[in-house]
């Protein structure tokens, strides 16, 4: 008999998330993806004036801060048609790149490894072990060092002989599934705090650009900072020597730490790389960090980000590119607490609503699967299709266009391995192919991005700012733009339409959209409820530590909404959740 189990809140994830699973005979049979926090973010900017909208978007995400604000001001200018300075562009591909960096590092070592990495049994590790576990994975990361790893195995065992495990409280420590051997357990939490540094350096370049962080200044028409390397007052050449060494650890750190960590952990999780798999159908305009104002089949942008093309990977064929095609893209609110005016049916995001109509039980929820609208995630399909984005789509993307690096690494891993191209999409690939296009971000980031924005800046060209479409006189009454962006968890897109000066109308299309959705009129499921309950194979040994679940929809790095604070009229607290 089907066995009912809850996971909510889903946490190490951004926002709320909640997972309902029947569940029979150590299987998964049924599973629902259902976001339950309404926010309405589209409503909220319109009517504003749209050169002030990315301010508002920005704050959709704390954590992938920086990306709705490039996607708004990108949609804007494709309306309006303003043309931002090549090294405006170029700082915002700098800006986009030092973010995805992070936000996969962070993803990695502190909202998925822990899925795999048994912190407790770290404690029991030699540290000496560890340093050598390092060397044969060909880990070559400066920290491996013996003072290291025995100051982090004291530091573990000091956390759990006080009682507190801090940021480790929840995990379920005792599962028989964790596999690693201590004294990997104890090289990769030496590693996750290794992480939480590193990821400073990374936050600094979006930092210097942008003013601040989270949530850094941007402009309609280019970047809100000057340059001038000979001028305090500006981004000066401090600072762009500064920018030079912080991408320059990244590459390090990605390259001699990130990937063999991942490498060694997907090696020993093998099985994962035949479990998890959605939908085989993928999408991207790109390569991690690819931004197009207006339609990306059409553009002429050419940038490093753009050297693998759009296109959609169909019904598992990996080697045919199919051209991408915006006007396929609808957004289906069947299992949705919205009402669309025309019913149920899919809408093209230019024409989106956001008309709430919820119709679930009042909170505390037991079971919401039972009602055919369970959560306020949209489900977005292609052309009728499930799809999956993010970096296990655009690697296969690029992979099928010969992209030489991205082919290089992914050879070589599958060789290390033994897996096969297709097996990327499952639990395990979609961790690998995010350690594969973080160190290619990293490479193109340091070795062909930034170089092109320096020689620029020693030739002269210090212009970020295109003026001639600022004022809203230059504008035509009615107005419509759309943009692009591949951002690190996938493909992200804003709609705007602009009437008399303000925003008329307003979406976006996020990646966990694409994937977090539930089912469709045709009764398709999305690709989280795919991954876990596709072929009803997807392992459960105790739902009472559902481990297993957790691993597979970390793999795609969930990003909800920002928390929020929930009160009733007299300011006291309702509902107190923690995990």
């Amino acid at each position: 008999m089907a066995e009912r189990v809850v996971i909510d809140p889903l946490t190490r994830i951004e926002g709320h998330l909640r997972i309902e699973i029947e569940s029979d005979a150590g299987k998964i049979a049924r599973a629902w993806s259902e976001t339950t926090q309404f926010r309405g973010l589209e409503e909220i900017v319109t009517g504003r004036d749209p050169r002030d909208v990315w301010a508002f978007v920005q704050r959709i995400c704390g954590v992938c801060t920086s990306v709705h604000a490039i996607a708004s001001i990108s949609a804007v200018e494709n309306a309006i048609g303003s043309n931002p300075p090549p090294q405006a562009r170029l700082i915002r591909d700098m800006v986009l790149a030092s973010q995805e960096i992070q936000d996969h590092v962070i993803h990695f070592y502190h909202l998925h490894a822990l899925d795999f990495v048994n912190v407790a049994a770290a404690a029991t590790a030699d540290p000496a072990a560890a340093v050598e576990f390092a060397r044969q994975i060909g880990s070559t990361w400066k920290g491996n060092t013996l003072e290291r790893m025995t100051a982090v195995r004291d530091t573990v065992r000091a956390i759990l002989d006080s009682g507190q495990l801090s940021i480790f409280t929840g995990g379920y420590w005792d599962h028989p599934d964790y596999r690693l051997p201590p004294e990997a357990d104890l090289m990769a939490v030496a590693h996750y705090l290794d992480a939480l540094e590193f990821q400073r350096s990374m936050i600094r370049v979006g930092t210097v650009f942008g003013g601040k962080n989270p949530h850094p200044n941007f402009l309609v028409g280019g970047m809100a900072c000057t340059i001038d390397p000979n001028h305090s007052e500006s981004i000066n050449q401090v600072q762009i020597d500064q920018i030079q060494d912080w991408i320059a650890e990244s590459v390090e750190f990605v390259g001699t730490c990130y990937v063999p960590d991942a490498l060694a952990i997907v090696g020993v999780y093998k099985d994962y790389f035949d479990i998890g798999a959605a939908q085989p159908n993928f999408l991207a305009v790109g390569m991690a960090g690819a931004t197009f104002a207006g339609d990306p089949a059409t553009s002429t942008l050419s940038s490093a980000h753009t050297a693998v093309r759009p296109g959609v990977l169909l019904d598992g064929d990996l080697a045919t590119v199919h051209p991408f095609d915006l006007t396929k893209i609808a957004e289906w609110a069947s299992s949705a607490w919205y009402s669309y005016e025309d019913g149920d049916v899919g809408l093209t995001p230019d024409r989106g609503e956001t008309t709430v109509a919820y119709t679930g039980p009042t909170p505390p929820y037991t079971w919401l699967a039972d009602n055919p609208e369970y959560t306020w995630c949209k489900a977005p399909r292609y052309d009728g299709k499930a799809v999956q984005v993010g970096p296990v789509a655009r690697v296969l993307l690029a992979y099928a266009q010969g992209h030489e690096r991205t082919k290089q690494i992914v050879d070589d891993a599958a060789a290390t391995l033994g897996i096969s191209l297709d097996q990327l999409n499952s639990t395990a690939g979609r961790t690998l192919a995010r350690a594969v296009e973080c160190l290619t971000s990293a490479e193109i980031l340091a070795n062909e991005t930034f170089p092109t924005f320096a020689k620029k800046l020693r030739g002269g060209d210090i212009e970020v700012f295109d003026a001639s479409r600022w004022a809203p006189d230059s504008w035509p009454d009615h107005a419509t733009g759309v943009s692009f962006v591949e951002v690190a968890r996938g493909n992200l897109s804003h709609w705007v339409a602009i009437d008399g000066g303000a925003v008329s109308h307003y979406q976006a299309v996020v990646p966990t959209t694409w994937l977090a959705g539930g089912r469709d009129a045709q009764g398709q499921q999305g690709p989280y409820e795919e991954s876990l309950a596709g072929n009803g194979l997807h392992p459960l040994a105790d739902p009472s530590q559902p481990l297993e679940p957790l691993r597979t929809i970390h793999s795609f790095d969930p990003c909800m909404s920002c928390a929020v604070h929930v009160l009733d009229s007299s300011a006291e607290e309702l509902e107190a959740v923690t995990s």
